[in-house]
């Protein structure tokens, strides 16, 4: 059993944590990615099935690729992230099983059902999309996650000849506190939950 994290901890990743909009101009290290990656790898997933697929778009050639997709409100707070990640899923992840999950046939449970694909796919990588959200803000970045893109035209740009489709986006970098919008109410636990 581990230990309870501290409450530092749990405000870094929760109760002091906000949704950014605006960034310092301050690098994000390709080291830190890296980094990201290894830690959002190790969260659960169904059969380790592994579904999620990245996109960090960083440079400027690639933002001017991404730019045009982006809805009206979102296109000012990406193009001064430091980083736009695309979060995707892969329709063909049970081709990896054998390697991911090989103490048995996973494969076979996918071979040939599109919905059953399609549904697990869209579950785990939303699930790893949300590990992503927490690993960053574990290595002191912050986080702008967000809808309000044309899917299929980010698809064609930068998943073209691949079964991948994007779930969401979300900027990442540091940043700005001063504009930051006051948060907002949250459901009390009898609002939304229930113990029986």
């Amino acid at each position: 059993m581990s230990d309870r994290i501290s409450n530092d901890a749990l405000d870094q990743l929760f109760h002091d944590a906000r949704t950014h909009n605006a960034w310092e101009e301050k690098d994000v290290p390709d080291e830190v990615l890296r980094e990201l990656l290894d830690i959002v790898k190790m969260g659960p997933t169904s059969a380790n099935c592994s579904p999620a697929r990245f996109v960090f778009v960083k440079s400027d050639e690639a933002k001017r690729r991404l730019e045009p997709h982006l809805a009206e409100g979102n296109r000012k707070k990406t193009m001064s992230a430091p980083v736009c990640a695309i979060i995707g899923q892969d329709l063909e992840f049970h081709h990896h099983l054998p390697e991911l999950f090989p103490h048995t046939d996973a494969k076979s449970w996918f071979d040939g059902n599109d919905e059953l694909i399609e549904k697990t796919a869209f579950r785990n990588a939303t699930l790893q999309g949300a590990y992503f959200i927490i690993a960053a803000r574990a290595l002191g970045l912050d986080t702008g996650p967000m809808s309000g893109f044309d899917h299929d035209g980010v698809d064609g740009e930068f998943f073209a000849g691949r079964k991948v489709k994007s779930n969401f986006l979300c900027n990442l970098g540091y940043g700005d506190p001063s504009v930051l919008f006051e948060r907002s109410p949250r459901f009390k636990f009898d609002e939304f939950a229930e113990i029986l």
